[in-house]
């Protein structure tokens, strides 16, 4: 762990972020493009933080806050540099900033059926709550 960076992501990083989600990660999303990537950077420059290891972008998560709510999206980290730490620095990261920016707890969208994900999750400390469900609605077509 002593090599990896953790820091913020850049706007020139967005196709490649793209690219790596597409290697690491689990789904897609409405917004998983180029403008809406770019977006978040913009309106929120700390919240995409990436871990980084010799130049290359092993590990993410985004540490969305609005004011009120901390929400993590996007916690991944590349298969060939799992069970390293890496999801644990990314996710102290994100933490940190909640703490600082006032967050109390920390919310996590993680995918039903990616049974890995939840236990990385528990792992960190996270549970489940089960009384809550996410409903969506598009708001443009894509």
């Amino acid at each position: 762990m002593d090599n990896i960076t953790i820091r913020p992501a850049v706007p020139s990083e967005v196709p490649g972020l793209l690219a790596f989600w597409s290697r690491a990660a689990e789904g897609t999303s409405i917004t998983d493009d180029e403008a809406g990537v770019a977006r978040l950077i913009e309106r929120d420059p700390e919240a995409l933080i990436v871990a980084e290891l010799d130049g290359l972008v092993v590990g993410t998560v985004i540490a969305g806050w609005d004011g009120w709510r901390a929400s993590l999206y996007r916690l991944a980290v590349l298969p060939s540099h799992r069970r390293q730490g890496i999801s644990k620095a990314l996710l102290a990261a994100a933490e940190d900033r909640f703490v600082a920016l006032g967050g109390r707890r920390g919310d996590a969208m993680v995918l039903e059926d990616n049974r890995r994900a939840h236990h990385a999750w528990a792992a960190a400390g996270y549970e489940r709550e089960d009384r809550w469900r996410r409903w969506t609605k598009p708001l443009t077509a894509r």
